[in-house]
């Protein structure tokens, strides 16, 4: 479905990816796992165009791009493919839940009004939000924006959904909410690539885990392996910091 090959990205002469290759297939749940600085967000934003790589190509439904000469129109239509779910919600604050969802539908991707009301009402029932379609994000929890923000992904129905630690600006009662609705879209079959901090998630939902640090790729493979026999020194010293003795056999 779609590929990355050898991304680079530095900001300010200090290399944050070097050199990156990561492939999605239809169906994918790929947890991208990792210490701060690693380049999680800066790979999944340069998948989007959020950021523009310095160097490296994109093959999506057999189409090559080179990154760093993406046309605007290029751009686009990578963008018609992906929808991007970001940690601090992103929300018009002038606007409803409703109409959170509708603007992307109606003013980026030129869907008719009522066509668009319909989806998008459809995106937050999805997301257990039916009874909050007229309210403003000052009115909702942090759990309910960011199902407002996963609603919005949905509704215009994309190949892929990109995650940006979608449960980290959240108070911990309310992640279990967001990371509920994400595990009913993996059992659907809805393409993700998430960048969390949630080890549960990528163990028991994830269908592949991928293990960066210093701007690489570490390690890549099902939970499963990844959490009981890592490969790699680093990723073994990662998982022994990141999760209870108890929960780790390696």
């Amino acid at each position: 479905m779609l590929s990355v090959r050898n991304v680079k990205k530095s900001f300010n002469h200090a290399e944050v990816l070097r050199g990156v290759d990561i492939t999605v297939r239809e169906g994918d749940v790929v947890a991208i796992l990792g210490p701060s600085g690693s380049g999680k967000t800066t790979l999944l934003r340069t998948v989007n165009f959020l950021e523009k790589a310095d160097s490296g190509e994109m093959v999506i439904d057999g189409r090559t791009i080179q990154l760093a000469k993406a046309t605007r129109a290029e751009i686009l239509a990578i963008r018609k493919k992906t929808a991007f779910v970001f940690q601090n919600y992103n929300l018009f604050n002038n606007k409803t839940a409703l109409e959170n969802v509708t603007e992307g539908l109606i003013v980026g991707r030129k869907v008719p009004a009522r066509e668009a009301t319909e989806r998008a009402r459809a995106a937050l029932d999805k997301v257990g939000l039916r009874d909050r379609y007229d309210y403003y994000p000052s009115k909702l929890s942090g759990g309910q924006q960011q199902r407002v923000g996963i609603a919005r992904a949905i509704a215009v129905e994309p190949e892929v959904i990109l995650f940006d630690e979608p449960t980290s600006a959240l108070d911990p009662e309310l992640v279990g909410e967001v990371l509920g609705i994400m595990r009913n879209l993996a059992r659907e079959g809805t393409t993700m690539v998430v960048v969390t901090h949630e080890m549960s998630f990528a163990r028991n939902v994830a269908s592949r885990a991928v293990f960066m640090d210093g701007g690489v790729i570490v390690e890549e493979s099902p939970p499963e392996e990844f959490f009981n026999h890592p490969r790699e020194e680093r990723t073994r010293r990662f998982i022994q910091r990141i999760l209870p003795p108890a929960d780790f056999s390696i």
